[in-house]
């Protein structure tokens, strides 16, 4: 345990109590949550750090808009600072704004189809003004946030890390209770060839609502240039002679990632760290960069995540390729497949 949560362990009990005070004023007020014209998916976890919700989310974004559903995510935006309460996140948008995951999702969707705001309700009414003809809002770590209605609540659980300790903040890393995974509709289980079933299945058993459970995977696909000096701009993976990489990611679960390299035929000679959504800055670039010569790497790789972040300055200090890994889910067929069906049976009640 860091010392920072070893001095804040006294005030566990409180969070945790105001946790349940407030989870309790919603299930005896439901009608405190906002309602809006479009069937509401939300897709959160219990527990702090990365186990996949934008991934999977932005899978979700794409999986449904090719099935028909016309759809935008609305995000907290967490990281960004902005001036404005509630803001379109376009692919040209600042990450410095609007958060690093919303400006990465844009940039894969395109344009009107992700907002930023703190209060989902009023994200979710800036998306349906603008654009009508959405049918499907997801909430991107929407689980804790009951101030909007959702129609579909996903619980997203780390096939690897699961719920840790079994403690809430700041004693372990769970946001409420175990027991609250009862308000969920399905168990995603993330990382799940790694998950042991049997060992999750009891856990949903006896804390969760009964409702289906789904593993996906993720891995990474392939390759994309972000300095390219005469090679590719992109290489589907697994790729030949790509020599020693040196990877460097800002993420919750960086272990996940390094071991996705590894998955995807990528070897990496040395590994740098930085905390969950850390701006990296061009100095510390060029120190990675100079770390990774040391370790005999003949190239750099950083998540999707990291690279929303980089610009000009960062490329002036780079004399090493920079590929970037683009991530993909796969094994969630059932999933969709699940998520479609119940979208169809939400409609007639929006009928």
């Amino acid at each position: 345990m860091s010392l920072l949560r070893w001095l804040a362990a006294p005030l566990s009990p409180f969070y945790g109590a105001v946790v349940r005070l407030r989870n309790r004023a919603f299930d005896r007020h439901p009608e405190r949550a906002a309602r809006v014209d479009a069937r509401v998916v939300s897709i959160g976890n219990l527990s702090t750090g990365g186990t996949g919700k934008t991934p999977l989310t932005l899978w979700l974004a794409e999986s449904l808009q090719v099935a028909g559903w016309a759809n935008a995510v609305i995000s907290r935006g967490y990281g960004g600072k902005r001036v404005f309460e509630v803001m379109d996140v376009n692919p040209e948008s600042e990450a410095s704004q609007t958060g690093d995951e919303p400006l990465l999702m844009a940039q894969r969707l395109g344009a009107g189809r992700v907002v930023v705001a703190r209060k989902r309700a009023a994200g979710a009414a800036r998306a349906l003004a603008v654009h009508p003809s959405i049918k499907v809002l997801l909430l991107d770590d929407g689980f804790q946030h009951r101030a909007l209605h959702r129609d579909l609540d996903l619980l997203v659980l780390d096939g690897v890390r699961r719920w840790g300790n079994g403690k809430m903040l700041p004693m372990g890393d769970l946001r409420e209770p175990q027991d609250c995974a009862k308000r969920a509709d399905a168990l995603v289980v993330t990382r799940g060839g790694l998950a042991p079933k049997d060992e999750v299945e009891g856990w949903w058993k006896q804390y969760g609502s009964g409702g289906p459970t789904f593993y996906v995977d993720f891995a990474i696909g392939a390759l994309r240039s972000f300095n390219a000096k005469g090679e590719p701009g992109r290489l589907d993976l697994p790729a030949k002679n790509l020599g020693q990489c040196f990877a460097f990611c800002g993420l919750g679960h960086p272990e996940a990632f390094f071991a996705d390299l590894l998955v995807a035929g990528l070897s990496w000679s040395g590994t740098k760290v930085f905390r969950d959504h850390h701006v990296i800055r061009p100095r510390e670039l060029w120190l990675v960069q100079e770390a990774a010569a040391k370790a005999g790497a003949s190239s750099l790789v950083c998540t999707e995540k990291d690279a929303v972040k980089l610009g000009i300055d960062h490329l002036a200090v780079l004399q090493m390729p920079l590929w970037i890994a683009e991530q993909k889910v796969i094994g969630a067929e059932a999933l969709l497949a699940w998520v479609l069906e119940r979208l169809k049976g939400i409609g007639k009640s929006h009928a």
